[in-house]
């Protein structure tokens, strides 16, 4: 083979392999940590926040167990004390930590899978009666605060199990659900308006002159950038959940005892606050706070570093 040959062959450029949005939104993450102090701290607190959440209740024990030692200060019998009926404030602190996860995971999935698709319906639509129809009902629901909306459907179902038709929704499955409702209208105005930027795409043209069916455009391929700024909001939006599962099992409305969740061990802490059990409220809100402020700061990076005006 001439010179010319194999350098002609070297200068051909191979194109790169496609990368998923999970790992174009990993990379991004492991970026924004590299680059970022405050990052790097949030995302040492979420690691410990997960830790803490996924294999603390495998290893302190029972949460409901009852014993005599109430209200024993931390120390070597108890790490985290004990509260008024003698249960390891410890255990109950990862127990409602790992609950307190899972319906913030659940929720937020859940958020997703309702509102990216009409999102990007009502983006590929733009200016259309669907995409009116779809984002004013987005709006109503915007209007409606969490904590309004709780009280409003608890207080016609109940907070126990509600059985419709032949399914029992259970109450954490309520709880669940209005996370998720709550959170549809972020993640449907972000997927709209990341939608609208690519319908003007070259290659959607280029894919509709082909006859490639817009489903296909719209979930094989303007889905794969619409996904990063989605995936950027369902993070922050964990730490809401996380928050809001507390806050509304602090009001009575959300998990009831006896299981454990960070909010109702609030709440009852309150009643002892005076009495000088200072750590039935330090602990939980301390494991409150790191997941919070871990995955806000987390999802503020990764945000600075996706956007590229920040960026600039």
């Amino acid at each position: 083979m001439s010179t010319t040959a194999q350098r002609d062959l070297t200068e051909i450029s191979v194109p790169a392999p496609a990368i998923s949005p999970a790992a174009r939104t990993l990379r991004a993450l492991l970026g924004t940590i590299n680059h970022n102090w405050a990052t790097r701290a949030g995302a040492l607190l979420v690691v410990i926040y997960l830790l803490f959440a996924i294999f603390g209740p495998i290893f302190t024990g029972d949460p409901l167990e009852l014993s005599t030692n109430r209200l024993l200060e931390p120390g070597s019998e108890s790490l985290f004390g004990t509260d008024h009926l003698g249960r390891d404030m410890l255990a109950r602190s990862a127990d409602g930590a790992r609950i307190s996860l899972l319906v913030a995971v659940m929720s937020v999935l859940l958020g997703l899978i309702l509102a990216v698709p009409a999102g990007m319906i009502a983006g590929y639509r733009g200016g259309t009666m669907i995409d009116e129809v779809i984002m004013r009902s987005v709006d109503v629901i915007l209007a409606l605060p969490l904590f309004v909306l709780g009280m409003f459907v608890l207080g016609l179902t109940g907070i126990g199990p509600t059985q419709v038709g032949p399914i029992e929704i259970p109450g954490a499955w309520k709880v669940v659900l209005l996370i998720a409702l709550a959170a549809t209208p972020f993640f449907a105005r972000v997927a709209r308006a990341a939608t609208l930027v690519e319908v003007h795409e070259d290659y959607v043209d280029a894919l509709k002159v082909v006859g490639v069916p817009r489903r296909r455009i719209l979930f094989r391929e303007v889905i794969v950038n619409v996904a990063p700024p989605v995936l950027v909001q369902a993070f922050l939006w964990i730490a809401i959940a996380i928050f809001a599962e507390a806050a509304l099992s602090f009001l009575g409305l959300g998990i009831q005892p006896p299981a454990p969740t960070i909010g109702n061990i609030l709440f009852d802490a309150t009643a002892f606050m005076l009495l000088g059990a200072w750590w039935y409220s330090l602990f939980p809100g301390m494991v409150l706070l790191v997941a919070t402020v871990g995955f806000n700061l987390v999802g503020d990076g990764l945000n600075d570093l996706l956007d590229p005006q920040l960026r600039q």
